[in-house]
């Protein structure tokens, strides 16, 4: 779940993830980010940044707001789709589920060279997922999880 300190930013997205492709040395988040914003038109994109799961700083583009319920206490503003770089992969968290399971599980085994937790997929690059199946993600995950 997010952590209190994970607030969202009046940031340039289109910056940020400019500034990563010549930083990280490839456009992996601008390709994502073409294919979320093509599958769902219209999709609010907000930078958030601050501590993580499992204390790390982290700067995510959250697509969409979805309010997300907490197992213990009240429920959350967060997002439904995150993009993140880490230090040796890239993260996208899917937080839309149908019935108990999680879209990353229902799509990993058809994305690619992608490793699925709970609700986060990572890879290395863009390159390594099959984009038409991430674009179903998107798609499935904007169909079932309502968002602003």
């Amino acid at each position: 779940m997010a952590e209190e300190s994970m607030r969202p930013t009046s940031e340039s997205v289109d910056a940020f993830i400019a500034e990563d492709a010549v930083t990280a040395g490839d456009d992996s988040l601008a390709v994502i980010d073409g294919v979320i914003t093509g599958e769902l038109p219209g999709i609010s994109r907000t930078l958030w940044r601050g501590v993580f799961w499992g204390g790390t700083d982290q700067a995510i583009v959250g697509y969409g707001r979805i309010e997300q319920p907490r197992p213990r206490g009240e429920s959350v503003e967060w997002f439904l789709l995150g993009l993140a770089r880490q230090k040796r992969h890239v993260s996208l968290y899917v937080n839309a589920a149908e019935g108990r399971e999680y879209l990353t599980k229902q799509y990993a085994p058809r994305l690619g060279k992608a490793k699925a937790g709970a609700a986060a997929l990572t890879f290395a690059t863009a390159a390594d997922l099959d984009l038409a199946v991430l674009a179903e993600l998107a798609e499935h995950a904007g169909r079932v999880q309502p968002f602003e």
